[in-house]
């Protein structure tokens, strides 16, 4: 079985390194085999029949595993699988809680199979589940490292379970978030100061584009001028903590949207008389400020004429060109700057 793409990262290499040298046998059919934070681009071994469940929520990764043909969803689903794949990233939260939701979902006496880079941490990942559970054997390979274990009996997994899963307490006593998210512990001052840069005269239908877990459009809904919004965000699970940190204004009647989509690749089909934005500019470790751009030039399109875009982003980044770009009808017509301060600048445009 193949999921192959221009190129399988390490992690993923890693993570298969047991199966492919025999330490641990191919799941065969009928068994099911979850993959959690799974990625396009795996190559299963030849003798592998199982077929692979992935659980992705970051959409461009959700929408690349479904266009190579992977059967994936956002959450988890099912229980009885014969084993799981945890693809562990840098946030130690989030892999415990990957490795949780394994134990949840796969048959006593499965296999949980655990793999990430070394610089991401994934030796103290393992020291964190062998001081809970028996590690049954690991191995180092294309720089990083994999580890596995056998899901015990329901009440020792039940209770394993328990420990490795996170009790974030809300942000600032009423914004919920998870682990993964972006700024999860606090609110991120970058969102916080365009917040309270906004003009006094927003009004209308507002967009709050690469919303995460929905602080700037839990801020413009306590506006009596805002008569609906709509979030974009990436995120599944940044997403699903907005719709909680936005369901008063949504039993007080505000028309909240939420669309998980990925800004880049997808068109927006509606269209708006303002849109705020923190757009990322990170993949990995990198730094893409093209990503930003790409944010701002979707913007641009989902705008009505004469409709405002309100960015922040690092003083550095130079967005101002990305602003700049366009002409005629589908440009900008105005564009400047609101405030700065020792870190960030918001920036506004006029389509």
């Amino acid at each position: 079985m193949l999921y192959e793409p221009a190129m399988a990262d390490d992690a993923m290499k890693t993570l298969l390194h047991p199966f492919e040298t025999g330490m641990l046998a191919p799941p065969q059919k009928p068994a099911r085999v979850l993959f959690l934070g799974a990625r396009a681009g795996f190559r299963l071994p030849p003798d592998w029949s199982a077929p692979v469940h992935a659980v992705q929520g970051f959409r461009p990764d959700f929408l690349a595993l479904r266009q190579a043909g992977v059967e994936v969803t956002p959450l988890a689903e099912g229980a009885g699988h014969a084993a799981a794949l945890v693809l562990a990233g840098r946030h130690r939260a989030e892999n415990e809680l990957r490795i949780a939701e394994a134990l949840r979902r796969v048959a006593s006496g499965g296999t949980v199979v655990v793999a990430g880079g070394k610089t991401d941490g994934i030796a103290s990942l393992r020291r964190r589940v062998e001081a809970i559970l028996p590690v049954a054997g690991s191995a180092a390979k294309h720089h990083g490292l994999v580890f596995w274990l056998e899901r015990p009996a329901d009440a020792e997994a039940e209770a394993a379970t328990a420990t490795l899963t996170p009790r974030p307490a809300p942000v600032e006593g009423r914004y919920v978030t998870g682990p993964g998210m972006f700024s999860a512990d606090a609110v991120d001052p970058a969102s916080r100061l365009l917040a309270d840069s906004l003009p006094d005269d927003l009004a209308g239908r507002i967009a709050d584009f690469c919303a995460g877990w929905g602080y700037l459009a839990a801020r413009l809904a306590e506006r009596p001028s805002i008569r609906a919004i709509d979030l974009y965000e990436a995120g599944y699970e940044a997403l699903e903590a907005a719709r909680e940190n936005l369901a008063d204004a949504v039993a007080a009647g505000l028309p909240v949207g939420f669309h998980w989509q990925d800004l880049a690749a997808e068109p927006v089909a509606e269209r708006y008389d303002a849109i705020v934005m923190n757009p990322p500019f990170h993949q990995g470790r990198a730094a893409e400020p093209e990503l930003g751009a790409r944010m701002i030039a979707a913007a641009r399109t989902a705008l009505k004429p004469g409709g405002r875009l309100f960015v922040v982003a690092n003083r550095q980044l130079p967005y101002e060109r990305a602003l700049s770009q366009g002409s005629g009808a589908q440009g900008f017509r105005a564009q400047g700057e609101t405030v700065r301060d020792a870190r960030y600048k918001v920036l506004w445009a006029v389509r």
